[in-house]
């Protein structure tokens, strides 16, 4: 048998900072930058408020922030909740060889060790690298299979991204981190029953918080199967009717996963983004108005109706899952933001009208990055647009000046401008800090203060 986690057990736990290149750095200042905006971007959802009302009162110590709030909870329920939060919205990154949102279970968890237990910038951002590293190599090793049977990929290899990243934050041996993996194999969870429900961001906050706990338990010689990805009753084997182990160790230190992650320009499943950006670039290119238009017509990889078929959402999450949908707000609104996916504009009749006159059938000629759309207007013009890669992607990639303008947008009325740019400046400096848990705490409106005198 192929030794695969103790083999990635012992890169993690033996790997040094020195050995990664300046751009892999500089790619995870920007997915933890991302990450920290749509956490306190979601910070009041009703999502969260749920959570929060259901869990707080059985929290123990407070010594860990839910970003973007007053709240303090203890390590495990933080680390729950900021991984509910930084999904909420599905504007988070986007691993796309897997579709795996890779930073929310790891920097949950992590960010919420980091307030019990001080790390330095530098650490944090290392342990964030190699716990990206390990669940995405994981999420290699078993896509696409693991993934069209239903599991949650996002939830299921994050739970090991959480545990690789928290286990080199507690100093955990070769032989802990490798039960800390078993640990955590035997928690991956995650359906893709859940999409479109709260259910969803609650399997990367999930991951978090079962991550973090097997490095704790790991780290007092808890024990589990040293074979818990390999083994023909672990992880991979398991929960996917195909497999390559190799993609987990062959060349590590080598390249880095974190290398190839995406950010989203729109507030949706990431398999829509071509569609919204086709009709956005016709509605701007031809100033069109929702009334012109008799109908919309969309051709799409297989996988963008599996996963966002609903062609009549009842609620702003489901409408994040419909093709439909998105197309009809990106060419009313020329945007796809949170406030084209509330519940409002999911059941307001102009965005229900159009959405009517919106088709989508597969085309198994194209790529899961293209559409075709071909748009009917009521004076008898057709247009047409073909869209080779979305805004976004690693060919279309969004700027460093476009995540600080995302994640204003997403600050707005939770934090002051002046906090905004205090945050976004400790993301981009994150690995310079003495105290990686300062950008938690600066992620807290000054309202805080007047709170607690009250």
């Amino acid at each position: 048998m192929m030794e695969v986690t103790r083999k990635l057990a012992r890169f993690i736990v033996e790997h040094h900072s020195a050995g990664i290149p300046q751009e892999v750095r500089h790619e995870a200042a920007r997915s933890f930058l991302n990450w920290v905006g749509c956490a306190v971007g979601a910070s009041r959802h009703e999502t969260v408020e749920r959570a929060l009302a259901a869990l707080a009162g059985f929290s123990g110590p407070a010594e860990a922030t839910v970003l973007g709030r007053w709240d303090k909870l203890d390590i495990m329920l933080a680390a729950l909740m900021n991984g509910i939060t930084s999904h909420t919205f599905d504007f988070d990154d986007t691993h796309l060889k897997t579709v795996i949102h890779p930073s929310g279970p790891v920097a949950s968890a992590i960010l919420a060790l980091a307030e019990r237990k001080p790390v330095t910038g530098e650490e944090f951002l290392h342990a964030f690298i190699l716990g990206v590293e390990a669940e995405c190599r994981i999420g290699n090793a078993v896509y696409p299979s693991h993934y069209d049977v239903g599991w949650h990929i996002t939830g299921t290899a994050g739970v090991f991204g959480a545990a690789a990243a928290a286990g080199r934050l507690l100093g955990l041996s070769e032989q802990q981190m490798t039960w800390a993996l078993g640990i955590a194999a035997t928690q991956s969870s995650g359906l893709r029953e859940m999409f479109g429900t709260m259910c969803k961001p609650f399997h990367p906050g999930n991951a978090a918080r079962n991550g973090l706990l097997a490095a704790l338990l790991a780290g007092k010689n808890f024990t589990s199967s040293n074979q818990g990805i390999e083994a023909p009753r672990g992880f991979a084997h398991v929960l996917a009717t195909d497999r390559n182990l190799k993609e987990i160790t062959e060349k590590l230190g080598e390249s880095w996963e974190i290398s190839l992650n995406t950010y989203k320009p729109f507030a949706c499943g990431i398999v829509i983004h071509p569609a919204i950006d086709g009709c956005i670039q016709l509605r701007n290119e031809h100033k069109l108005t929702a009334d012109q238009i008799e109908s919309i017509s969309l051709k799409a990889h297989p996988l963008v109706l599996e996963l966002t078929g609903k062609k009549t959402p009842q609620a702003g999450l489901e409408g994040k899952f419909s093709v439909y949908h998105s197309a009809a707000v990106a060419v009313i609104y020329g945007a796809a933001g949170e406030a084209q996916y509330s519940d409002a504009c999911v059941r307001d009749p102009q965005v229900t009208a159009l959405r009517d006159r919106v088709s989508a059938t597969v085309d198994r000629g194209l790529h899961e990055d293209q559409v075709r759309i071909s748009m009917k207007l009521k004076d008898g013009r057709t247009l047409e647009k073909f869209v080779e890669h979305a805004v976004g992607s690693l060919a279309r990639p969004m700027t460093d000046a476009d995540l600080e303008a995302k994640f204003r947008g997403l600050c707005e009325g939770i934090l002051s401008p002046l906090e905004t740019g205090n945050l976004i400046r400790l993301c981009w400096d994150v690995a310079k800090l003495k105290d990686a848990g300062e950008v938690a705490r600066a992620s807290v409106p000054a309202g805080r203060a007047r709170k607690a005198a009250g």
